[in-house]
């Protein structure tokens, strides 16, 4: 695609309490090597930390960077009113932790040429910046950590159910009436499930990647996994039909786990066979996982792979059916195609 036919192109960044990385974050997205226009259109939410003041930095120093507020602070409410205020007809989604390859643009900016695809995403790249991250990283890119998820693990570039944050057209966006905001997590795959309901094509592909900052410790990272299996029962309620064996692992953990505890200290000390092995299995698994990694994140990886399935099962099993209704009831028909 020549240079002058480039599209504009609208970054979108939904931030709450993100003063380490925001100004990495946009830094990366003002130097990518796309010879296209470019804006950047942050939506602020009610942080307590320094976000709003770098934010306004950012702002004075380059004129690309525009903010918007989003005082209820949820994602989704954040990512509309980014929507609204941005002006072009591709629309990127960057967190204020992610930070973008080089050529990500360009490169989802071709792929959309190439495959007719209404959204476009690749590796959420986990990296840490000290062990404890590391080691969430290393369990967070993992197949016994995530399981087959591509936009985790890596794979062939080939349509998907859904992917990582997302490079969309703004038309299918304002036709499906953007993010659902009753979604306070999951709202990804809920808008990507709408868009291949309507007849739209989500496509994956390993060129895309994102560099992606884990959550600090271990009660953030338990915090962020619950929410994500809380929400996605949600999801799975709101969607008949969307739910597949991979979701309904670390719940049946859960609950093999919590019935062989039980079983164990009540009637025989048989019962503590299954999470033994459950012990066993995220321990071996964590060889591989921290392959070439310092010895202090390698140590960690099994307390990151408990802490995100147990939490995510938790979090599933958990997730009141009056969460589903009161979402359910703020459903929309999806738009078919083209209309």
């Amino acid at each position: 695609m020549p240079d002058q036919q480039l599209p504009a192109v609208s970054v979108i960044m939904p931030v709450l309490n993100e003063e380490r990385h925001l100004r990495t974050s946009v830094r990366h997205i003002l130097e990518q090597e796309y010879a296209g226009e470019l804006e950047v259109v942050i939506a602020l939410g009610p942080s307590t930390d320094r976000t709003d003041e770098i934010a306004a930095e950012l702002v004075r120093e380059d004129s690309r960077v525009h903010t918007v507020p989003n005082p209820t602070g949820r994602t989704p409410a954040a990512l509309n009113a980014a929507i609204k205020a941005s002006r072009h007809p591709i629309v990127v989604r960057v967190d204020g932790h992610g930070m973008l390859s080089p050529d990500y643009i360009a490169t989802a900016v071709r792929l959309m040429d190439e495959t007719g695809a209404q959204n476009v995403g690749g590796i959420m790249h986990a990296e840490g910046e000290n062990d404890w991250e590391k080691a969430v990283a290393a369990a967070m890119t993992s197949k016994i950590g995530v399981g087959n998820a591509a936009f985790h693990t890596g794979g062939a570039a080939a349509p998907a159910e859904t992917v990582y944050l997302g490079v969309f057209r703004r038309e299918v966006l304002e036709r499906l009436g953007g993010y659902n905001e009753e979604f306070i997590r999951a709202q990804d795959w809920e808008l990507n499930f709408r868009i291949r309901e309507a007849g739209g094509l989500i496509w994956f592909s390993p060129e895309l990647k994102v560099s992606y900052r884990p959550r600090p410790n271990v009660r953030a990272l338990a915090k962020q996994y619950k929410n994500y299996g809380r929400w996605r029962h949600v999801v799975a309620r709101y969607h008949q039909g969307s739910i597949n064996l991979r979701y309904l692992a670390a719940p049946a953990a859960v609950l093999a786990i919590a019935v062989g505890v039980v079983v164990g200290a009540a009637v025989t000390p048989w019962g503590l066979i299954v999470p033994a092995g459950y012990v066993a299995a995220i321990t071996a698994g964590s060889v591989p996982a921290g392959k070439g990694l310092p010895a202090g994140a390698r140590v960690r990886i099994p307390l990151a792979l408990a802490t995100m399935h147990m939490s995510w099962g938790f979090g599933f099993l958990t997730s009141p059916r009056s969460l589903a209704k009161k979402v359910i009831a703020s459903r929309r028909p999806a738009a078919p195609a083209g209309e």
